[in-house]
């Protein structure tokens, strides 16, 4: 269902954008103009701080933080450059985003795909026909591959769900009892 989802979006996107090109003003002025910038630096800020912090507490979520602050970065390059196309402005914007937001995004991304490598080698020992590490683009979600032992599984995460219901209910009724 998912996968049939982000199609449909991406096929609705196509005459959205078409739409968009075609019907956009030229220029657009703004009263919100400092509290947008400002609001996108900080979601800047707030994955760049949560991949630091996920890369020193050494955890897989730094991935997802790391690809959220480097698609953040490039399109703060690609904005600070178009929105400055014609302006004095734009020779700044094109030397952070060639010395700051464009190298730290990709220094970024293949930081993650190395670590998405790494654990692929780790956890799933999937060859190419010449015996060389499979592809990231390649590999299969882990999450469904088969199982050797279903069985095992099956009851290593009803086990899991019963603890959490057990912790569940002994929260809530710590919290009855105040």
């Amino acid at each position: 269902m998912t996968v049939e989802l982000l199609w449909v979006c991406s096929l609705a996107l196509v005459p959205w954008t078409i739409y968009l090109g075609l019907s956009l003003p030229a220029d657009f002025n703004t009263r919100h103009w400092a509290v947008a910038w400002t609001g996108f630096d900080v979601l800047e800020l707030l994955a760049l701080a949560a991949t630091a912090y996920f890369g020193w507490k050494r955890r897989q979520a730094l991935i997802g933080t790391a690809i959220a602050a480097a698609t953040l970065l490039i399109c703060d390059a690609w904005f600070d450059i178009t929105l400055n196309l014609g302006t004095s402005q734009v020779w700044w914007s094109l030397g952070s985003a060639a010395f700051i937001e464009l190298p730290l995004a990709f220094f970024l991304l293949h930081r993650v795909s190395f670590l998405m490598r790494l654990t692929m080698l780790r956890y799933y020992s999937g060859a190419d026909e010449r015996g060389k590490p499979i592809r990231l683009w390649k590999v299969p979600l882990i999450a469904l591959l088969p199982y050797e032992d279903h069985a095992e599984e099956a009851e290593r995460i009803e086990e899991a769900e019963r603890a959490e219901e057990r912790e569940q209910a002994g929260n809530s009724g710590s919290i009855d009892a105040r």
